[in-house]
């Protein structure tokens, strides 16, 4: 019998989560029944989502159960199969956990995707490629519009979703301005994916400063925002936006350990005629296929640019998200099992 190493949530954090709230098992794989599939995965990716559904709250998904495997988003290859659909060498993407290995009923749609990599690296569909790609050309091309003569500002610039949504921006024609949190993301997001100009948010120790310095990369107010951290980000943004400025709510990464996050300046969202729409890119599945192609298309021809960073090792997954969290990484955050 094979077997399987795991990580599991262990307890739930307070505040900031710790290497304690995790802990590594070790299983036997029983032999597959039919219709199964047996993966070996290859990358793991992590993610900030992770986090919020390591609470036992209320919120868009169900709360990580605890003493089972950590939920995430795999990619590797097919090393058994009781599947028609699927044969030994597939080289396939799912959601099989914090685990080296995981069996996926193969008949139940949407559980496995094969992917090609004579196109893409297979990391890349877990990236630029995969959810956090998908999402950023969902928040740009349906919620903000963006086109010439516009401005789009982006947060967590340098990271896995906001990198492609500020180049899908660019790409439409629109003055980009990111802001991410070190001069040396903020010099990445400039020289390689073309922004316009980026703001070390770690510089300004609140809203009215960062507002300040929006005023000054944005010359002609905010038109869109792809909004990824919540808290002063946003009342900097609201502090700068046109009337009729589109929000894409994304993410609320400034409140995931449980800080307050009120709005400031609410009334800005009335006064200037605002939309705000929050989406989760789970509900939008059938757009994939159209977004998938053309950020493959995007990518192959090297207009779209992406990177990674990996750590090595089931073991390092959780000292990698801990390092997610705190912002250490630049563009996707990925471990190679």
């Amino acid at each position: 019998l094979v077997k399987n190493r795991k990580i599991v949530l262990v307890s739930r954090p307070i505040g900031w989560p710790s290497l304690e709230n995790f802990r590594m098992e070790e299983e036997e794989i029983p032999p597959l029944s039919r219709g199964q599939v047996l993966v070996h995965h290859r990358f793991l990716s992590l993610d900030p989502y992770m986090r919020g559904r390591m609470n036992d709250g209320k919120g868009y998904a169900p709360p990580q159960p605890l003493g089972q495997v950590m939920l995430g988003g795999t990619a590797g290859e097919v090393v058994a199969s009781r599947c028609a659909a699927f044969s030994e060498g597939d080289t396939v993407v799912g959601m099989g956990g914090w685990q080296e290995f995981s069996v996926v009923d193969g008949e139940l749609p949407g559980q496995l995707r094969k992917v090609d990599t004579g196109l893409l690296p297979l990391s890349a569909y877990l990236g630029v490629a995969g959810m956090p790609g998908i999402t950023a050309w969902y928040g740009v091309r349906r919620i903000l519009t963006p086109r010439s003569g516009t401005t789009v500002v982006v947060s967590t610039a340098a990271g896995a979703v906001g990198s492609v949504a500020g180049q899908l921006a660019r790409l439409a024609g629109a003055r980009v301005v990111g802001i991410a949190g070190s001069p040396e993301k903020c010099a990445y997001v400039i020289k390689e994916l073309g922004f316009d100009a980026c703001i070390n948010h770690r510089a300004h120790p609140d809203a009215f400063s960062l507002a300040r310095a929006l005023a000054d990369a944005c010359p002609d107010g905010i038109d869109g925002d792809f909004e990824n951290v919540g808290g002063i980000i946003l009342d900097a943004v609201l502090l700068r936006a046109n009337p009729f400025a589109r929000i894409a709510l994304c993410g609320m990464i400034a409140g995931y350990n449980g800080e307050p996050i009120p709005l400031a300046t609410p009334q800005l969202l009335l006064l200037n005629r605002m939309k705000l729409e929050g989406f989760l890119i789970s509900e939008h599945l059938d757009l994939w296929p159209e977004a998938l192609a053309e950020l493959t298309q995007l990518v192959a021809s090297g207009q779209l640019r992406y990177r990674e960073t990996i750590a090595e090792g089931l073991d390092n997954a959780p000292a990698a998200f801990l390092g997610l969290l705190r912002g250490e990484n630049f563009g996707k955050q990925l471990v190679r099992i």
